[in-house]
């Protein structure tokens, strides 16, 4: 079966699009064709700095033949009717048309539309040039003189050349033949655009692979990371030094080359008295270079592996120059914040009503830099005041949770001071996503405890749900007041998350107090923290898609929370207890009895037939009636009892003595007695399995 292959070539295509749209032109191109009645064995994207490449394998050449019979009006109907069925089956004439009859509608007219398959070339033809006009760029633009034009083709950059062949491995294959924006399809691409510009003539994927590394291009972009990664880390051993692996870095300069040549360059070892992270993230952000450590892993090397698109005739070296005097350049700004923020501000004079307010030393720079964010009234949200004042509140919220958590309120007091002031820092300023960390260095500066600097850092985690949680109590405290102060304040005024937007993060919000709840076996009610019903029904969604990730089951999820619910750490418990229970054979037997005692009770209750009121024993006519209103009433009172001592395990093993006197009281009792007075009083025994089984769960709501 024929093969496409598809090359969309560019002058320069971002690197952060470039999975995405290669992800895109393959959903696109292969919806495209099945939806025009084409099938294929299997599709494969790719993609470089410079250009969109899609190899479909097995597709089939011609789509299929179609054969409609398309009912019509009765023969005697209306004319109107008649030639409005004509138009729409696309017919001349009545006569092109058959009749029909049956015992209903009497004789009709039928059409049959015969539609032949359309070769794949047509096809595809046909597909592309809309594919590529409305293709989704993030951000795209026009070039050159037809520009100018309405319409005119819009690229994330460019558009260089299209190339486009079809046919089977055995034979020669064909151009399919397209035109958009001035550029016509063809069987030619360019290489490497220093190292191999010329023309290259394709026919299919394989020798468009070799041709193009050939020309110094790696069309995979997996073996251009495995490339870059595999001679960096050879690169810093031969040096006696360690390659800082980074991910997201790797993705990044992977897609900013055809041709990866990794080369090393320097800085000088004072600026290595800048903390490893502030000199990690400016190498990082303004060169898209890698750092290294010593083989020992004590600290950073002064050294940096950067990663060029050209084989140089010096090896590389000028390259790596350039590089450096960059990097050295952007290192000193570096160690001018780091030195500045360790200073005095000016006019500290006017930042002491802040300091007193707060409690704060101004003597210390940190202190300095909070009473500053004070002063200068920085604003949090327009309608929730300033970063003063959301200050305030979490430090009053992180006193108050801190007993709750095993925390020295004292130290929570502290750390929720100082943990937003590094946001006038010069280093957080520089790099925002430095925020907390460089809190937590400055307060470590100025001798601030352990816990409390630690807390600084820590009280913005977890930032989603494979970010790690806080364990050090005051950090877990100042955590909860910031996020709960979040929630509460948005919620406040009326700013929640609606479908896909969530422009505050307040579902990571919600997520990340549910983490530090259960991860850290908190007990905490929310509603004693301004939580309103309408909030912890979002969280309680939240918690539902957390124990759903954690392998609960949805229905007992369900048949545990109920509105009023706002200790989710409880929750969780119950839930984790109840399953438990429901993997015993005692838990599924007492299942089916307390299901169908609940079915028989509501069904009763529908038709209106009388429930008495409460149990009268002397009206029981059987011992498994006795037995099993004795058995009630100590299941109450013992799981009543674990419930008020959180013991929900206990809890469920008191239920669990339900199952063995319920099983016999069905097996030898009629609930629907001839005599009403047993009939009432036996139903009233119902409701109170239903009123003793629901102090846990409810029953109702578990599947089985």
């Amino acid at each position: 079966m024929p093969d496409l292959l598809l090359e969309l070539r560019s002058e320069e295509i971002p690197a952060r699009m470039q999975r995405k749209a290669a992800g895109d032109l393959k959903k696109l191109v292969t919806d495209a064709l099945v939806d025009a009645g084409l099938t294929y064995e299997g599709a494969q994207e790719h993609w470089t700095a410079r250009r969109l490449v899609l190899d479909i394998r097995g597709l089939t050449a011609k789509s299929a033949d179609v054969r409609e019979e398309r009912k019509g009006p009765r023969t005697d109907a209306p004319q109107k009717a008649i030639d409005g069925f004509l138009r729409g089956a696309g017919l001349e004439s009545i006569d092109q048309a058959t009749v029909a009859s049956d015992s209903k509608k009497g004789d009709f007219y039928v059409a049959v539309i015969e539609k032949p398959g359309r070769p794949a070339e047509a096809i595809i033809a046909g597909i592309m040039p809309t594919i590529i006009r409305d293709f989704p760029w993030p951000k795209s633009m026009r070039w050159g003189k037809a520009s100018a034009r309405p319409g005119a083709l819009r690229w994330v950059r460019p558009l260089q050349s299209i190339l486009c062949t079809f046919g089977p491995e055995t034979e020669e294959p064909v151009v399919i033949d397209f035109e958009i924006g001035g550029i016509r399809s063809g069987n030619v691409t360019y290489g490497h655009r220093f190292h191999a510009p010329q023309a290259i003539t394709v026919r299919r994927f394989d020798d468009y692979v070799e041709k193009l590394l050939k020309a110094k291009v790696v069309l995979d972009a997996e073996r251009r990371k495995e490339m870059i990664a595999t001679d960096a880390k050879n690169l810093a051993f031969a040096s006696g030094m360690e390659l800082v692996e980074d991910p997201a870095l790797l993705e990044e300069v992977s897609g900013l080359v055809e041709w990866p040549v990794v080369l090393m360059g320097a800085f000088e070892e004072s600026f290595l008295a800048i903390p490893p992270e502030v000199i990690r993230l400016t190498i990082k952000e303004n060169q898209k270079c890698f750092v290294l450590r010593d083989q020992a892993g004590e600290g950073l090397a002064n050294r940096f592996v950067l990663v060029s698109n050209i084989e140089a005739r010096d090896g590389g070296a000028k390259i790596a120059r350039g590089n450096g005097k960059v990097v050295r350049a952007r290192l000193s700004d570096a160690l001018y914040f780091w030195q500045s923020d360790q200073g005095d501000l000016p006019d500290l004079g006017e930042l002491k009503p802040s300091a007193e307010k707060f409690g704060l030393d101004l003597a210390k720079p940190l202190d300095q830099r909070m009473a500053k964010l004070d002063h200068l009234g920085v604003t949090f949200h327009a309608r929730l005041g300033t970063q003063g004042e959301r200050v305030e509140r979490i430090r009053r919220l992180a006193r108050e949770l801190a007993p709750l958590v095993g925390a020295n309120a004292d130290h929570a007091d502290r750390a929720a001071v100082l943990a937003k002031a590094d946001l006038t820092t010069e280093a957080v300023g520089e790099f925002p996503e430095l925020q907390g960390h460089m809190g937590r260095r400055y307060a470590e500066l100025q001798g601030e405890p352990a816990e409390v600097a630690a807390a600084i850092e820590d009280h913005y985690k977890p930032l989603g749900p494979t970010d790690t949680v806080p364990s050090n109590s005051v950090a877990v405290a100042v955590a909860l007041a910031d996020k709960l102060d979040m929630l509460t304040g948005f919620w406040a005024i009326d700013e929640k998350p609606t479908g896909s937007k969530d422009p505050y993060a307040l579902r990571r919000a919600a997520l990340g107090v549910i983490r530090l709840v259960l991860e850290n076996g908190v007990k905490l009610s929310l509603k004693a923290h301004d939580v309103t019903e309408d909030l912890l029904s979002f969280f309680h969604d939240r918690l539902k898609v957390y124990l759903r990730d954690q392998g609960a089951r949805h229905d007992l999820i369900d048949a545990v929370i109920s509105p009023e619910a706002d200790d989710l750490l409880a929750v969780t418990q119950r839930v984790q207890a109840l399953g438990q229970l429901l993997d015993t054979d005692d838990g599924k037997n007492l299942l089916a009895g307390t299901k169908r005692a609940a079915n028989i009770l509501a069904a009763e209750e529908k038709k209106g037939t009388t429930v008495a009121g409460r149990v009268d024993q002397s009206l029981f006519a059987m011992d498994e009636e006795r037995r099993l209103s004795a058995s009630v009433d100590e299941v109450e009172t013992e799981a009543g009892s674990a419930i008020a001592g959180e013991d929900y395990a206990g809890a469920m093993r008191a239920l669990s003595k339900l199952r063995e006197p319920i099983d016999s009281f069905f097996e030898a009792v009629l609930v629907n007695d001839g005599n009403d007075s047993i009939r009432a009083n036996r139903l009233a025994l119902l409701a109170r399995i239903r009123t003793a089984t629901a102090r846990v769960a409810d029953f109702s709501r578990i599947s089985g």
